[in-house]
């Protein structure tokens, strides 16, 4: 029979998910996702924010674009955070924690052109793609096969993106 002090141990006991991977591999695997993590909430929002400000000849299509973008982004949240939890890891907490370990610029202005939108995203993006391969690496170093094929399906959709935002913003230019 169970006793109350062991049930009350186990409900305040630190979590502890089982893993193959040992605890270095957690903390920096973990670290390293928990900074994509904060960088994809606050791309998330910017690309919202642009999606809700945006004006202009182009505002239908462009209106469109980022709320597709925007999704995409979002939905990877979710996967990154279970993920970490995954490894035995914790994740973000709060609004403040995604600001301390973010890298992608906040853009606060009352007004952006519809084509510094879609520059700035696309820069954004790019360096997405940096932190990713980085991370990737990170999941290498620790021989985690797992994580580092959810990194190559996020890398693709972030070139996508990157490709999309280039093409939208290039008026009818040729290459």
């Amino acid at each position: 029979m169970t006793s109350a002090k062991d049930v009350k141990a186990r409900q305040t006991a630190p979590l502890a998910t089982p893993t193959g991977l040992g605890a270095n591999a957690t903390k920096d695997i973990s670290a390293a996702l928990n900074a994509l993590l904060a960088d994809m909430f606050a791309l998330y929002l910017k690309t919202k924010n642009f999606h809700w400000h945006v004006s202009g000849p182009h505002f239908r299509d462009y209106h469109l674009l980022l709320d597709e973008q925007g999704s995409q982004i979002f939905a990877t949240t979710d996967d990154i955070a279970e993920r970490v939890r995954k490894i035995g890891g914790l994740t973000l907490r709060s609004i403040g924690h995604i600001a301390r370990l973010q890298r992608l610029a906040d853009n606060d202005a009352e007004y952006v052109t519809p084509q510094d939108m879609l520059a700035e995203l696309r820069e954004d993006n790019q360096q997405l793609i940096q932190h990713l391969r980085a991370t990737h690496g990170v999941c290498d170093e620790h021989g985690d096969v797992a994580t580092a094929s959810l990194i190559e399906t996020w890398i693709d959709e972030a070139e996508r993106r990157v490709w999309f935002l280039f093409e939208s913003g290039r008026h009818g230019e040729t290459a």
